[in-house]
């Protein structure tokens, strides 16, 4: 087996057993987010019903605001962070459960829950 296809593998197998303990509802949606190389995405997901209900990006954020491109990756995530918080209170939703998937909690995934929190969500 190549050293790619069982990096892959090990990812999925923390990503399921992340999974497997966490769902989502629509008082209680789950937060799952995801991390790129250069952007952050972020999601509150229903998973009875199975759709997003809100959702949030450093890609979208960096089109919305000009002064977005001089922020680092890290910042970027903050910002998501609120922008999803916001959104979120908007529609109703004050708690949420966080999937992480298999990335650690520390750096972009840290500083994007500290944004959320900030904007109102609790999680």
């Amino acid at each position: 087996m190549n050293a790619a296809k069982k990096l892959n593998q090990k990812r999925n197998r923390r990503i399921a057993r992340t999974r497997a303990r966490i769902s989502g509802t629509a008082e209680r949606p789950r937060l799952a987010v995801r991390r790129s190389n250069r952007w952050f995405y972020a999601q509150l997901i229903d998973d009875i019903q199975g759709r997003t209900i809100v959702s949030a990006s450093s890609f979208a954020l960096k089109k919305e605001k000009a002064a977005s491109a001089k922020m680092t990756k890290t910042e970027h995530s903050f910002a998501v962070g609120e922008l999803l918080g916001k959104r979120a209170t908007e529609k109703g939703i004050a708690i949420a459960v966080f999937d992480r998937r298999g990335y650690k909690f520390h750096g972009r995934v840290k500083s994007f829950v500290e944004g959320a929190k900030k904007a109102g969500l609790t999680i």
